[in-house]
């Protein structure tokens, strides 16, 4: 199944940090025209799809969260170099060179610098770098700068889409690998004139990077009876990883959750993910991430008495990188993955 590439380069490259998606939020909602029945923004500004299902007696909720990492502006200094505070996890040795947009009063490109190693002690040269020891060059000197930046301008990475090999290559794959992947479910649906088996609620959160705040909202609105978190999870399948590291593997297909350090997920969608995947011979592997969590917990949790929960992981290799990677067949797996789901539900024994 090819996937549309160029699509999932506009859905990658669109800005969108925690707080401030409003950008890529525009694109979700302009590709969502005609895929749905309903689309309505929260106060939160989750985007929140309903494509109505053969029965309305139970809720579906499917959740990809739009927000990447990315900074905010603390400070300019007399020279014009911006500092900055990161809004989601970062490993700073990854910032050094980085190509970053500034979204002031229009968008200023720089690049994050730090202190030479040519006149580095050789103390600071065996010292971890910390986000502190950064700074973003404009090119541009402070009188310049402060007419287009404010503290308070958020920031995020500048990396266009590479096609290497069966792979796709560009920042921000977590997350919008899923936003791309629910999307296309959608479009799926629609081309086969399929409806789901109960009321299906597409959701494009808010500020996961920063605690799952956009979910907990949403799922608390939806009191969904089952629910799919859609993210990415870790391929550590590289040189120098063993066996019981890699979690998953590209090329290997859609990663089917079992648990994270957040959630748990429901051994009895668990059941019905595998043997849905069987089914429809789509190709799998299982995912049990040993630390980070994903919007599936407050799917799972936000709901009274609960939601029977799952998630569908897209494997991906360099995560919260300059760049991420992912295996284009993988992404059309999880799209046949979580289609057949949200069409299979009500074929299900659901008892415990």
């Amino acid at each position: 199944m090819p996937i549309d590439v160029q699509l999932l380069s506009r859905i990658c490259e669109a800005p969108g940090a925690p707080g401030y998606e409003k950008k890529i939020r525009e694109l979700v909602i302009a590709e969502l025209q005609g895929l749905t029945d309903e689309i309505r923004t929260d106060n939160m500004g989750n985007v929140i799809a309903l494509k109505k299902g053969r029965s309305s007696e139970k809720k579906t909720m499917a959740a990809a969260h739009m927000d990447e990492i990315g900074f905010i502006v603390t400070h300019i200094d007399d020279k014009g170099f911006v500092r900055f505070n990161p809004v989601g996890g970062f490993d700073p040795k990854t910032l050094t060179s980085q190509r970053v947009h500034i979204h002031g009063r229009k968008d200023v490109f720089g690049v994050m610098g730090s202190k030479p190693v040519h006149i580095m002690s050789p103390e600071e040269k065996n010292k971890v770098a910390q986000i502190k020891d950064y700074f973003i060059d404009t090119g541009m000197a402070k009188k310049d700068v402060v007419k287009l930046v404010a503290v308070g301008d958020f920031v995020t990475r500048h990396s266009p889409l590479m096609e290497l090999g069966e792979c796709v290559n560009v920042k921000s794959l977590d997350n919008r690998a899923s936003v791309f992947m629910l999307i296309e479910t959608l479009r799926t649906l629609k081309k086969r004139k399929t409806k789901p088996a109960y009321d299906f609620y597409a959701v494009f959160t808010v500020q996961e990077e920063v605690g799952l705040r956009g979910a907990q909202t949403s799922a608390l609105q939806i009191q969904a009876d089952f629910s799919f978190g859609l993210d990415t999870t870790i391929a550590y399948d590289i040189p120098g990883s063993t066996p019981q590291e890699r979690c998953t593997a590209l090329g290997e297909g859609a990663a089917i959750k079992l648990m994270d350090s957040s959630v748990i997920c429901d051994y009895r969608m668990i059941a019905f993910m595998k043997a849905t995947a069987k089914k429809h011979k789509i190709k799998w592997q299982p995912e049990i991430l040993a630390a980070g969590g994903t919007d599936t917990a407050s799917l799972q949790r936000m709901v009274a008495g609960g939601s029977i929960a799952g998630a569908v992981s897209v494997p991906t290799r360099h995560i919260h990188q300059t760049i991420e990677t992912c295996n284009k067949q993988d992404l059309a797996a999880c799209i046949q993955l979580l289609t057949a789901c949200v069409c299979d539900l009500d074929r299900h024994n659901w008892d415990f």
